[in-house]
């Protein structure tokens, strides 16, 4: 008798296995074409670009392993290197914050329900869409051009005409100014959180005689800092990789000034031909988006409030 029970539950247990299996395969027939493409055009690419970086290849000749060679000349001989790591460190740490607070005074401007705001959200979105665009780009560097609308606008106050792209002192800051008019993501997505806190905290609030600023600082900021903390992780990373501004407004000039990192990742691969070395530079990339990441989560105990933990 036994013996007959341990059958029928090692049958039922094989038959709940089969049927665990089929649903597995069917549930990875399903994601097949996400992980060809995972392991294909990311994980493959990246492990290629890892050789790489320890070798001298130029995309013609068989790549020639120097070790930590590529490395030790960027660290030690390479002055544009540091040139384009302080331009971008310069453009993160100038865009970054100005881009974020300029969408969330947007987003808590269209909080309101007012007519036609629909509308006015789409037109201040249109520009994060068209703006990593070759055709923007060509606009913006002829709107501050020497014969540009913006000169065109400072003559009327007596100042004098100057080309702000091709300037040393001022081509960084119009790029800068470029990636802020570009804030329409970070404004929607602050907006979808501002809608997401209860009115019920500012009726309470008013009638404590909390003024606009207090709650603002205490609703407002704790409430919508989970969408703070996605919005600085994401916007900085996108700092550090930006690219387009650079290569079709200033070419990286001048003298340098608007030498972004991925800018010189590319002359180095497609101008040099050094895919070795632009290897090299393309994990040191990664390295630093992944330290400022770190630091931004490590952070985050400390300023992130979630409801569901009852605090930071």
């Amino acid at each position: 008798m036994a013996d007959q029970i341990n059958v029928a539950r090692q049958a039922k247990e094989s038959k709940k296995l089969k049927n665990q299996l089929k649903t597995d395969f069917i549930g990875f027939g399903f994601i097949a074409p996400w992980l060809i493409g995972f392991l294909g055009f990311i994980i493959g690419p990246m492990l290629a670009s890892l050789y790489f970086s320890f070798t001298n290849y130029d995309l013609l000749t068989a790549p020639t392993w120097i070790g930590l060679e590529n490395y030790i000349n960027m660290f030690t001989n390479d002055d544009r290197f540091w040139k384009a790591i302080r331009v971008t460190f310069i453009f993160v740490f100038g865009s970054v914050p100005l881009k974020l607070a300029f969408a969330l005074f947007v987003a808590m401007l269209f909080n309101n329900k007012r007519r036609g705001v629909g509308l006015y959200r789409t037109l201040y979105y249109v520009p994060s869409i068209l703006g990593g665009s070759v055709a923007i780009a060509v606009v913006w560097k002829q709107l501050f051009g020497r014969d540009g609308a913006i000169n065109e606008i400072l003559s009327v106050f007596g100042i004098p005409s100057i080309s702000w792209v091709t300037s040393p002192d001022f081509a960084l800051s119009t790029l800068i100014i470029l990636v802020v008019w570009q804030f329409g993501s970070p404004m929607l997505i602050f907006l979808a959180g501002l809608k997401a806190i209860p009115n019920e905290l500012y009726e309470a609030a008013s009638v404590d005689g909390a003024n606009p600023f207090l709650q603002f600082i205490k609703i407002t900021l704790p409430m919508l800092s989970p969408v703070i903390f996605f919005n600085l992780v994401m916007q900085t990373i996108q700092g550090f990789m930006a690219f387009t501004q650079s290569f079709l407004i200033t070419e990286g000039g001048p003298m340098d000034n608007t030498l972004f990192y991925a800018v010189y990742l590319y002359e180095k691969a497609f101008a040099h031909f050094d895919m070795g070395y632009a290897s090299a530079l393309a994990w040191i990339l990664l390295l630093i988006c992944a330290v400022f990441t770190a630091f931004i989560f490590r952070t985050a105990k400390s300023w992130v409030y979630y409801e569901s933990e009852g605090g930071n």
